[in-house]
């Protein structure tokens, strides 16, 4: 069975051949997951900054499904965050709500979305990867296996572009933007399950 690394490698290899709008709704989807878990989480553990990307998260999704309308609200969102306290380089001397795993891939992918920088799904699924590892030594969990968890995560985001492949002929054109119909098929074709923070079958390797 690859090791974690091997499957970290292959995700970065697949990215680097997938076009610019498989990219982003890959980023988009990872960050949906990280958001999900944050909003699952006890509300004495939430983070708020994080909570109140939603809306530009929901922005994000419609804009990879290919309406081109929501390019507006992505603009003032990211715009926002830009202008905040949050934005800074006071290393840790500085509020660090923008560098939670989820509040971070949010941003992240609306930057990758505004600027045409398609590599920044990379980072955004390295993100998630390290939400895993500080999820595992935060609660000291010596019950799982921290190789056998990060491997997990990482055969999610290979189903994750496998199934975004499938649909690579659709969202050639999203950045576009799309016509109604075909925006519904793909919310349901891609949406729903990328949204799904369900473990699901490992990837066969």
């Amino acid at each position: 069975m690859a090791s974690w690394q091997e499957l970290d490698a292959e995700v970065a290899n697949q990215l680097a051949q997938a076009s610019p709008d498989e990219c982003f709704v890959f980023a988009v989807g990872v960050a949906e997951r990280l958001m999900r878990a944050e909003e699952a989480l006890p509300a004495d553990e939430r983070t708020g900054y994080a909570l109140g990307l939603r809306p530009l998260l929901d922005a994000l999704w419609e804009a990879a499904l290919g309406d081109t309308t929501a390019f507006g609200d992505i603009k003032r969102g990211l715009g926002a965050y830009l202008l905040s306290e949050y934005c800074h380089n006071d290393g840790q001397d500085g509020p660090g709500d923008a560098d939670e795993a989820a509040a971070a891939a949010v941003l992240c992918t609306a930057a990758a979305h505004l600027f045409g920088n398609s590599g920044l799904a990379s980072v955004v699924s390295g993100r998630a990867v390290e939400a895993v590892d500080e999820r595992l030594n935060r609660h000291d969990s010596h019950a799982d296996d921290p190789d056998r968890v990060l491997a997990a995560e990482l055969r999610r985001q290979l189903r994750d572009l496998d199934l975004i492949s499938r649909h690579s002929a659709s969202l050639r054109h999203a950045g576009l933007g799309l016509d109604i119909e075909t925006s519904a098929r793909l919310r349901q074709a891609l949406r729903v399950p990328l949204s799904s923070v369900e473990a699901g079958e490992d990837r066969p390797h």
